[in-house]
């Protein structure tokens, strides 16, 4: 792990600095690339408080978080606990993080013509749910080229037989005309394995899939690190 230096108990305000040691200063000269990362979280802090400075403050962020990944995984509860950091901040971070799973959803979305293959599913909405601390549920709509028609969110919380009911699931897939459709929802402990509550909801929409003449074609578990299929596995 990189080590991050603890700042003494006092650094110079930043408008102190020299001009070309400035974040925003460096960035504007030298471009984004050659900003660092405590420099570039700096810039999204705007200011630090009365006694460390913005890029003290981005330092004391990565070392209490370890990483900068575990940073963009913090919630907004947990980014406050950090004396200096409030809601402005938070929020701040908080848009910038999710800003940038957006767009690697949307430059995946661009290269995948057809949703034939799990691994093209799981690039597409690991950055969407794959780091969240709470379990989520998703249907993927498609056409009869397994083209992707929309997808919906159907449940929050932990998924079960109770909450995850094929009338929600099947209820979108027939007002949008699908014919197929994928689900998939997140474990957030890191866990890949299927749970039993996991296989029972799987057996309850394929057999409703049948009926309805709307396959459900895989189920897929994402975390921030990977993906399980239920097809590649042969449970569908």
């Amino acid at each position: 792990m990189t080590r991050i230096n603890e700042p003494g108990q006092f650094r110079a305000r930043i408008t102190d600095w020299p001009v070309d040691e400035r974040p925003r200063e460096k960035l504007i000269r030298n471009g984004a690339q050659y900003v660092s990362t405590a420099e570039l979280i700096a810039i999204l802090l705007g200011q630090g408080t009365r006694k460390l400075n913005a890029v003290d403050l981005a330092k004391k962020l990565l070392r209490h978080f370890e990483s900068l990944e575990k940073l963009a995984q913090a919630s907004l509860k947990e980014l406050q606990t950090i004396p200096g950091i409030g809601p402005a901040k938070a929020v701040t971070l908080i848009a910038a993080f999710q800003l940038y799973r957006h767009l690697q959803k949307d430059l995946a979305e661009h290269q995948i013509l057809s949703f034939t293959n799990p691994e093209q599913v799981a690039k597409i909405y690991r950055p969407l749910i794959g780091h969240l601390k709470q379990e989520v549920f998703y249907v993927l709509l498609l056409d009869a080229g397994m083209h992707r028609i929309g997808d919906v969110e159907v449940t929050r919380g932990i998924i079960d037989s109770s909450l995850v009911h094929p009338r929600e699931v099947f209820h979108h897939a027939i007002k949008s005309m699908a014919k197929g459709i994928i689900v998939m929802h997140n474990h957030p402990s890191g866990r890949l394995q299927p749970s039993q509550q996991d296989m029972k909801v799987t057996r309850q929409l394929v057999e409703s899939g049948k009926i309805l003449e709307i396959p459900l074609y895989d189920h897929l578990i994402i975390t921030s690190k990977s993906f399980y299929s239920f097809k590649e596995h042969g449970l569908i």
